[in-house]
This record gives structure tokens, C-alpha cells and sequence, in this order.
């Protein structure tokens, strides 16, 4: 599939367009002023987003494209499968605690949960479930996903949400043993810090997806050497 690249409002006159033939999604190449040696690449409404500073020349921004979408791609080759597994148990759950009425879009991974645990948006159907839950013991896995999965049910934490979540065995053991890891790992408390605030929660403070890649050109260019384009390094902080 051929790739399509829209022009970004502060793009420097006279630059064409990178390309890279053969790409799974269009590629939109953003160039921001505000940006000095960082280059970030991220999925957005079925395109890959490059983002690079405006000042890189064509040969630079046809490379850090190139080097970009090949490490998206196999982010998402890697990232795939476990994702897939995480889904299959979040839909039998579904099927066994909740009678199937909870059918989320989608289920995944995410390293961008900060005190959470896992969180829910009810608006789009997506579930995200922390990274630290993948080492916890499965049965607290299975806690957190039916609590994400009832909120697909049920908004909010009431008497109903409660009564959802119970008929999940071991509720009361995966919530005591979540909160004793935050005692000791000293993490602030919240109510499970499991969340349902209706907000997309797939995005990190920088409004990227928590799926972006960012790239400091500087100290790239250091390592890779000068047969790679790239930004001069020494030319600031990061932006």
C-alpha cells in the first residue's frame, strides 16, 4: 500500500515530501519549530505521524522517517501477540464472570498508567492494564481486568459496579494484594487506583499516544556515526 504524505503548516519552503514506498499506513511528516533534536513517531486515525524539527533537510527527514517507521512496525510486531493473549482472557472473563455483556474494542498493554493500575473508557470501549500488573500473579490480572471490563457495564464505583465485580472469586484477595504492593512499593493510594474517568486514556502528557517513539537525533548522530543524517547534536535541550 502506497503511503501519503500531507504537508504540516510550518514546513519549510522548498522541502519534498519523504518517501518510503511500501509502508502499511499513509505517513504524515509533521516539522515543528518548538522542536530542536527530537524526532517522534506515533500512530494517529490509521496514519504514522513522523514529527521532526523544521530546520532537518530532505535527506534528514527521509531518513528519520525510514528509521522511524521501521521501529514502529516492529514495536508492533513485538507487541502484538501479548496484546492478542491479553484480549482472548479479557473476553473469556467477560464470558464467565459478567455473562458477555462486556465487549471491549479493544485490550492492551500500556506503560503509561502512572499510579494506576489499569483503566477503562467507556466511550470508546478500550481497556489499558499497566505493565507492573504482567509480573503480578494471574489471578490479579483477572481482578483487574473484570474490574475494567464492569465498567463497560457500569459507570462509576456503585453498588451495582460492586456487585458485578464480586462475582469474580478472588476480588477481595487481588484487592488486598494490590494494595500491600503499594504499601511497599510506597506508591500513592487510591480507590484500587483502577480508573473509569471517561477520558481517552491513551495519552501521555505531551497529548502522544503512549505507543509514541521518540528519538533524541543528538545522541544518534553520536553513536551511529556521520554516514547517517541526522541533527547536529549540541543544539539545546530536547523539545
Amino acid at each position: 500500500m502506497g503511503r501519503r504524505q500531507a504537508a504540516s503548516p510550518d514546513a519549510e519552503p522548498g522541502d519534498a515530501p519523504a518517501g518510503r514506498e511500501g509502508a502499511e499506513a499513509p505517513v504524515e511528516v509533521r516539522r515543528s519549530a518548538r522542536r530542536v533534536r527530537t524526532v517522534t513517531a506515533f500512530r494517529e486515525n490509521g496514519r504514522t505521524v513522523v514529527a521532526i524539527p523544521a530546520r532537518f533537510t530532505v535527506a534528514q527527514e527521509r531518513e528519520w522517517v525510514r528509521r522511524m517507521v521501521s521501529k514502529l512496525e516492529a514495536q508492533d510486531r513485538r507487541r502484538r501477540p501479548s496484546d492478542d493473549r491479553l484480549a482472548t482472557r479479557a473476553a473469556e472473563l467477560s464470558r464467565r464472570y459478567l455473562g458477555g455483556q462486556a465487549r471491549p474494542t479493544s485490550v492492551a498493554w500500556s506503560t503509561n498508567q502512572g499510579r494506576r493500575w489499569g483503566s477503562c473508557t467507556p466511550s470508546d470501549g478500550t481497556i489499558r492494564i499497566s505493565d507492573r500488573v504482567r509480573g503480578m500473579p494471574g489471578w490479579v490480572l483477572d481482578y483487574v481486568l473484570v474490574h475494567e471490563l464492569a465498567h463497560l457495564i457500569h459507570h462509576g464505583h456503585g453498588q451495582d459496579f460492586w456487585a458485578a465485580v464480586a462475582a469474580y472469586p478472588r476480588t477481595e484477595r487481588a484487592r488486598g494484594f494490590l494494595e500491600g504492593y503499594a504499601y511497599a512499593a510506597d506508591l500513592p493510594q487510591g480507590e484500587d487506583d483502577l480508573d473509569d474517568d471517561g477520558a481517552p486514556d491513551d495519552l501521555d502528557d505531551d497529548g502522544l499516544p503512549d505507543d509514541a517513539l521518540e528519538h533524541d537525533g543528538a545522541s544518534d548522530d553520536a553513536r551511529d556515526g556521520p554516514g547517517v543524517p541526522g541533527p547536529a547534536s549540541g543544539t539545546g535541550a530536547a523539545g
